[in-house]
């Protein structure tokens, strides 16, 4: 079954949000990350170990953001292409509900739980 143009714009402004909110996060991420950096002093080894988990947790939540972003943006092309909403490995519908969860969904449910069982 086709999407319908009403679904398609609501996703749209789904993953335009979703983007907008991650291109913030990473800002004041990156906010975050600078101020670790510019606060260095001497400390003891208890703030220096807590400054370093820090730094970790922002490279990594920044990291998350910006895989996220880019499926976001290939989900807005393949609007635009007329392939949203279609597996990327069979080509078969993705269901409205699964997209309206993860918008950004590349796989359709068999596909998806076919890899998983394969990289376990």
């Amino acid at each position: 079954m086709a999407l319908t143009k009403k679904f398609l714009d609501t996703m749209e402004k789904s993953l335009l949000t979703i983007k907008k909110d991650i291109i913030n996060e990473l800002n004041e991420n990156s906010k975050e990350f600078e101020e670790i950096v510019t606060d260095i002093d001497p400390k003891d080894l208890a703030d220096i170990a807590s400054d370093d988990i820090d730094r970790k947790m922002l490279e990594v939540k920044g990291t998350a953001g910006l895989k996220k972003l880019k499926l976001i943006e290939s989900a807005i092309a393949r609007i635009k292409q007329g392939k949203y909403g279609l597996c990327i490995q069979c080509g078969k519908p993705i269901g409205e509900k699964r997209l309206e969860a993860i918008p950004y969904v590349l796989q359709c449910i068999e596909c998806k739980e076919s890899d998983e069982k394969r990289n376990r």
